[in-house]
Parts: structure tokens; sequence; C-alpha cells
């Protein structure tokens, strides 16, 4: 079996630790070990009671830890419900004692030692009885490390049935809780016995200092692994009443690894068999009154959520775009509001925000946590207070009508559990003026920006009358309009064309020769008028520079349409001395059809000449 190494390697270290030094003033007279695993995060809980048997006052207890222990360390606590010597504080309640790393001389290397800090010394024959919470995490190993769809997921756990410490202790009993009770096997010692779910070991008496006595449990466990690679959570504080919390998550199933194909039919249709150990849901419990709550990833929003909410908590059920199994990731993000006067407190002249820290989410490992918590612009002296140890960091955001930016305060913590979801405070001034200058910003740009209306219609801004450009766009605009009347005396002239035409027409109808003569005595009066109007206008055209190349058009236009007038007359002229003649129709189309076939074909070029200018 694979953990065979690992057995070795704690022989040794069992036999390395037993020739080390005995702290000789304390004994632990009794310690009640819990071990809890049914979830991914094995909790330890020692109940220790300490007597000093010694004549110093004693004032710390030494914890120890294997390395290979320490390594997946993510939280120690001690805490204490029963005053010393058995009597003092009421049921129930409970103090909390400082524990810091040590390095005290003479010890084993492969141990490490945390030192808890007593509130009152320990005097000669006192005793004090306090809990020892230890977390450890990627502690539970799958074993076997890839599984299939249909396989469930086996994990290893390793540890020792004796309580290691630098004391004698003479009881102790252990106690170690899994999730099911279908276990593969367990080390059996002196003492040890299942009970449906539980291992027991003890109760073993008069144990020498360093004691150690390796134990392997193997069991099933379908419980998912949900590890979130990274989680930054930023929380903006607005002082116009709102904080926004946005959660990144990076998330990965730290169990047995997939092996094969995923059947997602398979999944669907027997979910608590194939895929059983997947991450299935995830429960976010989040604080009263949370609103505009959002669920969304890199595609976009997620509808596969539930919320619900009252007086006292807000819950958060969602459920990823597919199950997530062992070596599977998924990222997505959390947000919402939270109203400012739950968190904003005043302090000794500061303002505070006191927040909780870690995750929202139940039982989740998180390989790197990074709170940002974003200022407003403005804010000064800012100091942070932590029940942990926290790597701090600042720097600056910019977002809408921001100056000089937002101050960040970046903590970061690695490896962190459940345990780390506590409250922490954020000092910081702020001079409540300062909340006025973005609405004046607001104000004085708008202000700014109808004034600069205002000038804008008042100014002239055409172009000077004595510049050689506007000169020329006024000769320009002479020489349109002289066309234009061009045009105009053009257009006049075909209509008295078509009068002719139209004399014509009633000749042969009426015979009437004496009106038909009289029309074309009108139109020869009125085209020379024309004609007369024409001449100063082309002239114009002939001393103009800016019409110089459009002049040869023009001047092409009055040629042809003279042209026109001559033909016509000539035409007329024949037509009345036919009738004259008393000529037959047949006589008189054979006289003017050569002049019909010119007068057509310049009337289609006067036409065109007309449309040509009219573009320009």
């Amino acid at each position: 079996m694979r953990d065979m190494g690992s057995r070795f390697g704690l022989f040794l270290l069992a036999v390395s630790i037993l020739w080390a030094p005995v702290l000789s003033d304390l004994v632990i007279s009794k310690v009640d070990r819990r071990i809890d695993l049914t979830s991914q995060i094995a909790r330890i809980t020692s109940t220790l009671k300490v007597e000093n048997e010694g004549s110093d006052l004693v004032t710390e207890v030494l914890l120890a830890f294997p390395d290979v222990q320490a390594e997946h360390l993510a939280h120690v606590a001690a805490t204490s419900s029963v005053g010393k010597g058995g009597k003092g504080k009421a049921k129930g309640s409970s103090t909390s004692y400082a524990v810091q790393p040590v390095d005290p001389k003479g010890m084993p290397a492969s141990l490490t030692f945390y030192s808890v800090t007593l509130p009152k010394g320990l005097g000669k024959g006192e005793s004090v009885t306090f809990d020892v919470l230890a977390v450890l995490t990627h502690t539970l190993k799958p074993f076997p490390e890839k599984i299939t769809q249909a396989d469930i997921q086996l994990l290893v756990f390793q540890d020792t049935a004796h309580y290691l410490s630098p004391y004698p202790v003479k009881a102790q009993t252990l106690s170690v809780k899994l999730p099911d009770a279908r276990i593969e096997s367990y080390t059996r010692v002196d003492n040890t016995k299942n009970v449906g779910s539980e291992i027991k070991y003890g109760p073993y008496e008069n144990l020498p200092p360093f004691s150690y006595s390796p134990i392997v449990v193997h069991f099933e466990s379908n419980q998912p692994f949900a590890v979130a690679e990274e989680l930054v959570r930023e929380i903006e504080i607005s002082h116009w009443g709102n904080v926004q919390v946005t959660e990144h998550y990076k998330f990965v199933h730290g169990g047995a690894q997939s092996k094969g194909e995923f059947s997602r039919l398979d999944y669907q249709a027997r979910p608590h068999v194939r895929g059983q150990y997947a991450i299935r849901r995830l429960v976010a419990k989040l604080p009263p009154r949370a609103h505009s709550v959002y669920y969304r990833d890199e595609i976009g929003n997620i509808s596969t959520s539930n919320l619900w909410s009252d007086s006292k908590k807000t819950e958060l059920e969602i459920e990823p775009r597919y199950p997530v199994i062992g070596g599977w990731k998924t990222a997505f993000t959390i947000g919402y509001g939270l109203p400012l006067h739950d968190f904003l407190f005043q302090s000794d002249g500061k303002r505070l925000i006191d927040i909780t820290f870690g995750c929202p989410m139940n039982e989740v490992v998180i390989n790197t946590l990074i709170v940002k918590v974003v200022l407003p612009e403005g804010s000064g002296d800012i100091s942070v207070s932590a029940p942990f140890p926290l790597k701090e960091s600042k720097e600056t955001k910019f977002s809408h009508l921001d100056i000089a930016g937002r101050p960040v305060v970046v903590l970061e913590k690695t490896n962190a559990v459940p345990e780390h979801n506590q409250k922490f405070q954020v000092y910081y001034k702020f001079n409540s003026l300062a909340m006025l200058m973005e609405p004046l910003m607001l104000i004085s740009g708008f202000f700014f920006l109808f004034v600069a209306g205002i000038v804008c219609m008042h100014v002239d801004l055409s172009i000077s009358k004595s510049s050689a450009s506007y000169l020329a766009k006024l000769q320009w605009d002479e020489v349109q309009a002289t066309i234009q009347q061009i045009q105009h005396i053009i257009n006049r002239g075909l209509v008295i064309h078509d009068k002719l035409e139209a004399s014509l027409r009633d000749l042969s109808r009426t015979g009437d020769i004496q009106a038909c003569k009289a029309a074309r005595k009108a139109a020869d009066g009125s085209l020379k008028e024309l004609s007369k109007e024409i001449k100063p206008l082309l002239a114009f055209l002939q001393s103009s520079q800016q019409a110089a190349h459009i002049l040869p058009k023009v001047e092409e236009l009055v040629t042809k349409e003279r042209d026109l007038e001559e033909r016509l007359m000539a035409k007329h002229s024949t037509i009345v001395d036919c009738y004259e003649k008393k000529y037959g129709g047949k006589e008189i189309e054979n006289r003017v059809a050569s002049q019909l076939q010119k007068i057509t074909a310049l009337r289609k070029e006067v036409d065109d000449l007309l449309e040509f200018i009219d573009e320009i």
C-alpha cells in the first residue's frame, strides 16, 4: 500500500523525538482528543488538563506538531471554559488564550511548537483546563488518487494515537469521527474499537513526553473538496450609504482526480451513484439585508441560483454551469450590496469599518485569500486590526470622478479556512466635506458646459469678410446666381418654342393662317427680349475668374438654344407657306422632314447641357 513509506517516516520521527529533552515542571493529567474528518478540513480538538508539579510559576504551555502536519496547519486556537483548579467561570462561557509560534531550545528539529499564554500564572499544585483547536487542510489524501465517475472516493489520514507533547501525560483518549461507517482499514493498537463511524483509541495512561504511536485511517468519503485556488474580495466603501462587495472565485475540486470519460447522462440519471463526490452546489451565507445580489462568470449571468433572506440572514445557493468533479476547475463572481450604517462606526475620532474577513461559504479551503478594502477618496491615517496575522499592503484605485484616487488596503492570507471568517477592522480619518467634492465637480462641469454654449451662441464664428476665402465664396455665390438666371431664361425660351409648336397644331386643325402668323410674331418679339436679357449675364461670367471652369458649357448652351430657335422659326415659316399655297399634308411632311431631325437632336443637347449645369 502507498502509505507504507509514510508509516516508515513516522516511525523514524518517533525514534528521533524520543531522545528529546523533557520539560519537567508541567504534567498533563488528562487529554481528550477528538478528530473530526467529516469534511475535507481536519479539525483536531484536544481538551487538556495541565498541572504544575514544580515550584516555579508557569505562564505558558507548549503545543507540539510534527513538521509534516504543521505545514498544513491553517488555524490553531486555545480557549477555556473552566476556571483554574476547576473553579471559576460559569458554564458556557469561554476565554481565548493567546497562541504564538515559538522555537524553544533543545527541542527536536522535526517538530513545530506553539505557545499558549495563560491569562494568569499557574502556581505550584494548581491546574488549568482548556481546549486546543487545530485546523488542518490538505491532509486528507485521496487513495487511490484517480477514480472513474462510478467509483467512490477513499481518503487516507495519518496521525498518532498518543498525544504528542513535551510533557508527561497521565491519561488520554482519542476518537476519530468519520463521515460514514464504511471504513476500508485503520491501524489497530491497544484499546482500539470501532463504533459505527467512529474509531476510539485508549484510554492510555502514564505516557512519557513525546510519546508517539502512528495510526493510519483509510475510509470512504464522498464529500466534495471545494478548494478556492484564489479568492479576491473587494469591499468598496461609499459614504453615500452603500458597501459594495465583489468576490472573484477560482475554484478547483481538490479530491480524487477524475479518469476516463464523464457522462452527463449518467450523472443526471443517477447523480448519487455516478459522480456522487462532485461539487453540485455551494451556499454562501451573506450578511442580513444584503441586496442587489448577482452571480455570473466570464460568459455572463448564471441563472442557476436561489436567494433566501430574512431579518437574520441572507443565503445564496449557487450551482455551477457544470458539475465539478476531481481536478476540474471553474471560475465565477458573486456581488452584493450592504447598508453602510451596519458596518461603519466611530472610534476615538476615527471611522472604522467592521466586517468579516473570510469566505461566506462553509467548508471551503482557500489557498490564497486577498481582501481589498477600497476607502473613499481623501481617506487618511489608515490602520488595520485583525484577530490573526495578515500580509498587508496598500494601493490606489481610480473610479468615476476621482482625482487622486481611492486608497485601497490589501490584506492577504494563505491557507484560509472557515475559522478565519472573523470580523476585522479598518480605521481611517475622513473629512465629511470631501463628500461634496464630486457633486461640486458635476455642478461645475454642467455650469461651464452651459456657459460655453451661451458663448458659442453669441460669438460670430463666421470667416472674416476681408479674407480671400470669404471673397472667393462671395464671387462663387454671384456666379451661381447668374447661372441660375441664365437657366431660367433658357427655360422661358423653351416654353416659347412649345407655344410655336402648339400654333402649328392649331393651324393643321383649324386652317387659320392669320392666327398662326400672329403667334409667330409674338414669339419672335419675346425671344428677342430674352436675347437682350442674356447678354449682360454672359458678359459677367466671361469677366469672372470663378466661372472659368463652367463658362464653356454655358456658352455652348446659349449657342445651341439660338440654333434651336432659328430652326424652329424656319420650320414654322415653311409650314405656313405650304398652307398658303394649299399643299397637301404629304407634301408638307416631305418639306420639313430634314428640319425635324435637326430640331430633335438640338432639343436633346439643350436638355443635357441644362442637366449638367444644374448638377454643378
